[in-house]
């Protein structure tokens, strides 16, 4: 592999195929990675002919321990330069009316196939002195009352892990960001329950509009990318707020709203 090469999972469609196509475009060549090998092979052709960049299939669950070890190997390897954490799925129904078993499945995929993804990822990254760690997050993240909550919850982790990693790795040379798409026309809304059709028009935007928009604010140094929010001082004031905030929870004694009768 050159040191120019991109590695995004869940490529075979929707944001992750839109992504493939736009850094080939920027002259990355691509390693793609999904479950669905038919599907992944019709982006590939599309791209190679388009593009005439070179692009390397993993046919993978990452939900499978030795099927995502494959990846992380590729990434602990070296050689890749932008790693996009697209793979994951969500959900619309209530706790009452959700399987546990696919929450737990959701986690998988959605948190721990990532954070193991991060950590092949990024030793490497720190190694050769550059890398770009792409997370895609969602709105649910701020908003977890929005959907599904196992689906808030996963996409919270990973707007604080990117948010930590920020932290400590800024001054290596890494650039990190975290997208935040809102309601994005992709199969993710089938596979939830709720095809997008079914949303008000006037909420969804077009996958290509919402790529091209995360990867102008990942040009513009944004740590933190949110396509839909249309006033960007909003997102600074809350995160101002946030950080402030958060500088004020070391006391020695409870609250006085705490304090018994």
């Amino acid at each position: 592999m050159n040191t120019k090469t991109a590695l995004i999972t869940g490529a075979s469609s929707g944001i992750g195929a839109v992504y493939a196509d736009r850094l080939a475009r920027r002259g990355y060549d691509l390693v793609l990675v999904a479950r669905n090998k038919e599907r992944l092979e019709a982006v590939a052709s599309s791209i190679r002919s388009e593009t005439g960049r070179t692009v390397q299939l993993i046919q993978a669950d990452l939900a499978n321990p030795a099927q995502s070890a494959q990846v992380e190997a590729v990434l602990a390897k070296g050689g890749i330069e932008v790693l996009v954490n697209n793979a994951g799925f969500g959900a619309v129904a209530p706790l009452l009316q959700s399987d546990i078993k696919d929450m737990v499945s959701m986690i998988d995929i959605n948190v721990t196939a990532l954070t193991r993804l991060t950590y092949a990822a990024v030793p490497a990254f720190v190694k050769q002195g550059s890398g770009t760690l792409i997370n895609i997050a969602s709105i649910v993240a701020v908003g977890p009352e929005i959907l599904n909550g196992v689906y808030g919850a996963t996409k919270a982790y990973v707007l604080a892990l990117t948010q930590s990693l920020q932290h400590e790795l800024a001054s290596q040379g890494i650039r990190i960001q975290a997208v935040l798409p809102g309601a994005t026309a992709t199969d993710f809304w089938g596979v939830a329950g709720l095809p997008h059709e079914h949303l008000p028009a006037e909420i969804v935007m077009n996958t290509a509009d919402m790529v091209d928009a995360a990867l102008a604010g990942l040009d513009a140094g944004e740590v933190i990318t949110i396509p839909p929010l249309q006033d960007g001082a909003e997102w600074d004031a809350f995160e101002a707020a946030r950080k402030a905030l958060s500088q004020r929870f070391g006391h020695t004694k409870p609250g006085a709203r705490y304090q018994v009768k």
